[in-house]
């Protein structure tokens, strides 16, 4: 027997977005039963790792508008961000950084003590709040210590989702491991908020913690919530060769340059006015263009890359503003940037794609909010600019925490709980895969999916290389790789790595089907068959819907377009 426990809300994931949404949940009611449960401690979610800073406009009186911010948000998308949901972002996002002060955040300061500003790529002012280069390590640990004034907020860490419970139009609950002793628990809840994070690791050369695994995204997906625009990744321009760990866009706003191997700063061929502070989607392009044409480095590893030079800035300043990716730079290149150019190269760095939501973060099934990366509200359209990430994680966070707590305490009818449901997904789990058969490594399937992803969805892509690629993945699920070796109960990573891979796939074939149909270039999606943006045919949202018989259903949602008619990207 399946044992069942209850909250009223329950939030998947802790990063930013979902201690942000646990927060302003527990200040609507301060007796309404909160899980946050994470498949890793709280913190050790991806969020710690952003570095760079968080966008807003802070200083009017200087200049800076809000009006200049959503415009420079909706430029970057490549027009194809909704402009209500981007406009609620910037207007939003002031007051979360002050929440933020006003909470303990350590913010880096001006001389003057005022809160401080650096330049990213895409805006029109150096509107980029930071702390160092370790903002993300900085936002979490003052979410989470502020967690602790509530004891409405309960922590079920390292625990695994694998199903959304629910009956086809209303939320009912999740299934469970606790992966310190293999127990699957049903749980009961009234609201749910997804804040799982990004799907990246579904590439090799990623970014992304190991832990950024689709999980929470397949599990909406399985559950008959569309997926939006999967097929826009983000490609960041600075992944640092041979790991491929995150240089911060923070050190081109402190001055860095890209050059070539003529010792040329190429940017002024691309993005004249923006040089290294162009959009990544633009400089990542320009890279990969410079290395095509016999202009890039060759690593030792044999890949071949650029060189971005901080040595102009300085020891001390590097210290102060950029110790992280110094530190990263020393540790896992063996080069200290003060000294010696670092060998960069485009890495998976973002799904702009995510779970439908609405302006509000609501899916499609009632009782379902989501928010952070996991979702797809169309802030970002076609291409994300730095530091709105965690922007959209703080101002979604709020707004889907208060939400799902106002649901919660206007009453949600108790229905029959589904028990058939719940044998059906521990079938799935325990039969399908604890203890599926097979002669494949799982291990040697999952690199070879995101190898191929690598390979035929990168910065350009072209329709061939995609067709291929989802040739190839769905070669590989057939494989007889859905079997676990170790039989152990107890923090079984074997288990937990198929459950990952089987939920790699799924949205693995929605990111190339997705950009195999899109014909045309926009954003970070840019085909060389079909070079230019095709507003007269594409301008619109893909959704994909899961489909067990056949392939995804894939469905077009229209744009909002509120002030800014789509004009032509110049830099």
């Amino acid at each position: 027997m399946v044992q069942t426990i209850d909250y009223d809300l329950l939030i998947v994931g802790s990063g930013l977005a979902g201690l942000r949404a646990g927060i302003e949940a527990a200040r609507v009611n301060r007796t309404m039963k909160i899980a946050v449960i994470s498949k890793v401690q709280v913190m050790r979610s991806h969020s710690v790792s952003a570095e760079g800073g968080t966008a807003e406009d802070l200083f009017p009186e200087e200049g800076d508008t809000i009006e200049s911010h959503i415009y420079d948000t909706v430029k970057g998308s490549d027009f194809l961000a909704d402009q209500d949901v981007a406009e609620r972002l910037c207007n939003e996002m002031p007051h979360e950084i002050y929440q933020l002060e006003h909470w303990g955040m350590p913010w880096s300061r001006r001389k003057d003590g005022r809160i401080g500003q650096r330049n990213f790529g895409g805006y029109s002012y150096p509107r980029v709040t930071y702390a160092s280069d370790k903002v993300g390590f900085f936002e979490m640990q003052t979410l989470y210590d502020t967690c602790q004034k509530f004891d409405n907020i309960e922590y079920l860490n390292e625990w695994y989702v694998t199903s959304i419970i629910h009956d086809g139009q209303t939320f009912m609950g999740v299934t469970a491991i606790e992966l310190s002793n293999g127990t699957f628990y049903a749980i009961r809840a009234k609201a749910l908020i997804i804040a799982t994070g990004g799907a990246g690791r579904i590439y090799s050369y990623s970014t992304y913690a190991l832990s950024s695994t689709p999980d929470g995204i397949d599990m909406a997906y399985r559950a008959g919530l569309a997926l939006k625009d999967m097929e826009f990744v983000q490609f960041h321009p600075t992944g640092i060769l041979p790991s491929g760990i995150l240089i911060t866009e923070g050190a081109r706003g402190e001055g860095a340059y890209l050059l070539n191997k003529d010792n040329e700063r190429f940017m002024k061929k691309y993005a004249a006015s923006k040089m290294e502070l162009a959009p990544r989607d633009i400089v990542s392009r320009a890279i990969m263009s410079e290395i095509k044409e016999g202009r890039g480095f060759t690593h030792e590893t044999g890949v071949s890359c650029m060189q971005l030079d901080l040595r102009h800035i300085g020891d001390s300043v590097i210290k102060e503003k950029l110790g992280a990716i110094r530190e990263i730079s020393l540790k896992f290149s063996g080069i200290n940037p003060s000294q010696e150019p670092l060998e960069v190269r485009p890495v998976c760095h973002y799904m702009m794609g995510g779970i439908h939501s609405n302006i509000d973060g609501a899916t499609e099934l009632q009782g379902v909010w989501t928010a952070g990366e996991a979702s797809c509200n169309s802030t970002h359209g076609s291409n994300r600019l730095g530091a709105n990430s965690t922007s959209e994680c703080l101002v979604w966070g709020k707004i889907t925490g208060k939400s799902a707590a106002e649901y919660i305490e206007k009453g949600v009818p108790a229905k029959q709980w589904p028990h058939n449901l719940v044998a059906n997904e521990e079938k799935r789990i325990y039969d399908g895969i604890f203890r599926g058969s097979g002669d494949v490594n799982p291990y040697e399937i999952r690199q070879q999916l995101t190898d191929t992803l690598n390979d035929k969805a990168y910065v350009y892509r072209n329709g061939n290389d995609l067709i291929q690629g989802l040739k190839h993945i769905r070669e590989l699920y057939k494989e007889t790789w859905k079997h676990v070796d170790d039989s152990a109960k107890e923090y079984n990573t074997n288990f937990v790595h198929v459950m990952e891979l089987d939920s790699m796939f799924r949205v693995a074939e929605v990111v190339l089907l997705g950009a195999i149909n899109r014909k045309e270039s926009r954003g970070a999606h840019a085909r060389t068959d079909y070079p230019s943006r095709d507003d007269a045919n594409f301008l619109h949202h893909t959704l994909a819907y899961y489909n067990p018989a056949d392939e995804p259903l894939m469905k077009k949602h229209p744009v909002t377009i509120t002030t800014y008619q789509p004009v032509e990207r110049k830099y």
